[in-house]
């Protein structure tokens, strides 16, 4: 008997909290606003976080980072909604970019994205655990970012911006038939270039073919090294290097006053003075990351994706370009081009 009126009365306390408690401890009722459709959303969203860094900025590179921007909103990742966006540029300085990895590191993101090799080679030296997804790599097996480009078993993988050395040769054939002495402006420090130097060479020297250095350690170095090159080859062929490529125009002035066409395998420099360029399409290789990144957000592994290699080229002229420089371009070269630039 006093077992059930202790009973009761627990009853009757617990219906008086709960009276009391309902309007703040009940879920609201789904009345179908817009109010209680946006809180459910909300509270079922996750915000991710991607942190992008560069070497530098300029058209290729940048072209990169909005073809990932775009690509992840496709996957369903909108900046200012459920992602968070944090850019940092290296402004082309090697120690700025190993500050840039260890505050990032510290940020402690979802996903690290590193466009180009120095930025790559900082990051993955800053971290074992934290996703990075590199872009705009020539060769990251040879810049000791992956193992192996089908899947690195690792925290690191990513799109590759190498390209078939054949076709780029014949297209300087095709515009210099008599070619024997090719020009290379480069960066001695930057692997992406060393490398496409070694392959050049490799390509070049059995064909009867010359390659001369001219090595330029900083931007403001670029202008001199091209100008060293006069009266000593036919033409110039600039890679992705980032030095270059972030002081083309200086380049193109030089190459103007020595009559000394420039090729390119960055099809952005062909409006900032190449006579014509033969290579990926930097936004499509930024959209092609983004799948990558998008996809390390829903849940796999990095090191169980393979690096992403294009397989299609673009080829831009600028008939304008040749014309400065003292070639004219052939016909069938021009009407093979995606994109002619007046």
């Amino acid at each position: 008997m006093l077992y059930q009126k202790r009973f009761a009365k627990a009853l009757l306390w617990g219906g008086i909290c709960t009276a009391v408690l309902t309007g703040c401890s009940q879920p609201a009722k789904d009345d179908g606003s817009a109010e209680t459709t946006a809180a459910a959303e909300g509270s079922a969203t996750d915000t991710k976080t991607v942190a992008i860094t560069a070497i530098v900025e300029h058209p290729a590179l940048d072209s990169v980072r909005k073809g990932v921007i775009d690509e992840l909103k496709d996957e369903g990742f909108t900046e200012g909604q459920n992602l968070t966006i944090n850019f940092q540029s290296a402004q082309g300085n090697t120690a700025t970019a190993g500050q840039i990895s260890k505050q990032f590191v510290a940020d402690n993101p979802d996903v690290i994205v590193a466009i180009a090799t120095p930025s790559a080679q900082s990051m993955a030296a800053a971290t074992n655990s934290i996703p990075i997804v590199f872009s705009a790599v020539t060769d990251p097996v040879e810049a000791k970012l992956v193992p192996k480009l089908d899947g690195s078993g690792t925290n690191v993988t990513g799109a590759s911006d190498a390209l078939p050395y054949e076709p780029q040769i014949e297209l300087m054939r095709q515009i210099i038939p008599n070619l024997k002495n090719v020009g290379y402006v480069y960066s001695p420090g930057e692997v992406n270039s060393t490398i496409t130097l070694k392959n050049l060479k490799e390509k070049l020297t059995p064909m009867g073919i010359q390659v001369h250095e001219a090595p330029a350690q900083r931007s403001n170095d670029i202008a001199m090294a091209a100008r060293s090159l006069q009266g000593k080859v036919d033409m110039i062929y600039t890679s992705t290097d980032n030095n270059v490529v972030s002081a083309y125009e200086s380049l193109f002035q030089a190459a103007k006053e020595g009559k000394i066409p420039l090729i390119a395998s960055d099809t952005s420099s062909v409006e900032r003075g190449a006579v014509a360029a033969l290579g990926v399409n930097y936004y499509d290789l930024g959209r092609e990351t983004g799948k990558i990144v998008g996809k390390i957000l829903k849940g796999e592994k990095a090191g169980n994706i393979p690096v992403y290699t294009p397989q299609k080229l673009d080829l831009y002229v600028s008939p304008k370009n040749a014309q400065s420089q003292g070639v004219t371009l052939p016909q069938a070269v021009i009407d093979k081009a995606k994109e002619v630039v007046e």
